[in-house]
Parts: structure tokens; sequence; C-alpha cells
């Protein structure tokens, strides 16, 4: 996956601009459904990203791109991703279970 270009309301991905905020979610970009945090948009002036979202946390590496910068992200999605950051993958549980040879 080739990020090209970005600016404020655009990003090409690919090839493809999309002029929308996006999710790419195991290799495929779909548009961010932003509507249940909507609510707390006066809160921060954009629509920040909430733990309402549906954030694709089953993933090698969560990305949340702010693009210029203007994103909020709010406190309980940074302190979701902390506690799943801390908690072995089932993968990884798998390779710590593994009997020593």
């Amino acid at each position: 996956m080739r990020f090209e270009a970005f600016s404020f309301g655009s990003i090409r991905i690919d090839g493809v601009t999309h002029e929308y905020d996006v999710v790419i979610d195991r290799g495929e970009v779909h548009k961010r459904k932003k509507k249940l945090s909507k609510e707390f948009r006066d809160a921060f002036g954009h629509t920040p990203l909430s733990v309402k979202e549906k954030i694709p946390w089953e993933c090698r590496r969560l990305v949340i791109g702010t693009g210029t910068g203007a994103l909020p992200v709010m406190k309980e999605v940074k302190r979701e991703a902390k506690r799943r950051q801390d908690r072995p993958s089932p993968a990884q549980k798998q390779r710590l279970d593994d009997p020593v040879p």
C-alpha cells in the first residue's frame, strides 16, 4: 500500500484520491464512519475519533493518521490502544505458551 500524497481533506493511496477520512483495515480502504462520534464534535471543534467508531483493532499496528494534525483522538481511544498493546495477541500468546525445547 502506497501513500502518495495528502493534504487537508484529501489523501491519495495507490493512485486513488480519497476526499474523505479513511480507515484501512487489513489492506482495504474504507470511508471512515464518524457518525457515532459526532456527539463529541462541539467539545473538539472537529469530529474526534472515539471508541464508539469501528476501529480495526485486529491489526499488527494501528496507525491513526491525522493528516494535517486536525483529527482529535479521544483519551478513551488512547487508553484502549494502550490496553491492547499491553495484552498479547492470540499469536503472541501461543508463542508464549509453546514449550521451550
